[in-house]
């Protein structure tokens, strides 16, 4: 179950990293990123690979957190072995 949840949170994220790394190349050029009041002189190449692993780590994090909130306390206890799905809090009535 931890690798579906893997998945569950680094696919999305590297989605929104792409749509996000698509921003920075549309209005970002690296020639005129300055740190602490010089130049960075990095290529355009290390300064695009680098926004999108830090996006991709950040958003990966935002949905790490996400997976966590919804992981029900028993599950976490260890006390419900089947307590990975999702149940109806609720009895149906008849």
């Amino acid at each position: 179950m931890w690798a579906k949840r893997l998945v569950w949170i680094l696919w999305p994220a590297f989605l929104a990293a792409c749509a996000m790394e698509m921003l920075v190349f549309a209005l970002v050029d690296p020639s005129e990123i300055q740190w602490q009041g010089a130049a960075l002189d990095w290529s355009r190449q290390a300064f695009y690979t680098l926004s999108f692993f830090v996006f991709w780590l950040v958003i990966s994090g935002a949905s790490a957190l996400t997976c966590l909130l919804g992981i029900s306390p028993a599950e976490i206890n260890g006390r419900d072995k089947d307590a990975t799905r999702l149940r109806d809090p609720a009895p149906a009535l008849d």
